[in-house]
């Protein structure tokens, strides 16, 4: 996983700023080690609530800080999933993924709080709200099963085959089951499936959106 981009920013802000000690900063607000531990790798993901402490007491912004990073952050496009056939559910993060895309600065907020993951939307089942080719994003909030808050809404699904879709997901007629309904009324919704897990989709982008890296 790439660093996150607050760090990235305030350790080039500290290099640009030598005269500003990381401890100083980090005792105004309430914790000396707050920032060494961001600098030195043992908080990787600082909370909300810090960077904007930090960068109140620095006298700039979140964002300020975030964009002095020499190189956006990226996200990997980890797989496709199916809006209409069915996709096998590979994850191709560990060699590079099928690409990488610079984060969309909507998803700060989100990326503070758990990793966010990404995929390329294949077939046209939930037109006209996903086109194939867009990009979505997601967070997984549980690694089995899925969140009572995200029922009823278009989620990024791996069912007990191992196969991946976008759909809008449903209770099911009996407890462990759900409906995958597609948008689009020419497609088939699958009634009762049983799925692994399934997570929110949080952002979607047409693929001319979407910055490659």
């Amino acid at each position: 996983m790439s660093e996150h981009p607050f760090i990235i920013g305030l350790r080039k802000f500290f290099e640009d700023n030598p005269q500003l000690k990381p401890a100083t900063i980090s005792a105004r607000i309430g914790d000396k080690s707050t920032i060494r531990k961001m600098l030195d790798g043992t908080v990787k993901t600082p909370t909300l609530a810090n960077a904007v402490k930090i960068a109140e007491e620095l006298g700039t912004t979140v964002e300020a800080i975030i964009s002095q990073t020499a190189q956006p952050p990226t996200i990997t496009i980890a797989g496709r999933v199916g809006a209409g056939a069915s996709v096998p559910l590979f994850d191709h993060t560990e060699d590079g993924g099928l690409f990488q895309v610079a984060e969309p600065p909507q998803l700060l907020r989100m990326r503070s709080a758990r990793p966010i993951g990404a995929v390329e939307v294949e077939g046209d089942s939930m037109a006209p709200m996903y086109q194939p080719g867009d990009i979505l994003f997601f967070s997984r909030a549980t690694h089995e099963g899925i969140p009572n808050d995200d029922i009823g809404r278009p989620c990024i699904i791996e069912d007990a085959e191992g196969n991946a879709w976008v759909k809008q997901v449903k209770r099911g007629d009996e407890p462990g089951l759900f409906h995958l309904i597609s948008l689009n009324p020419t497609s088939e919704t699958r009634h009762n499936q049983r799925i692994k897990w399934a997570a929110r989709v949080r952002l979607a982008l047409p693929a001319e959106m979407v910055e490659r890296i």
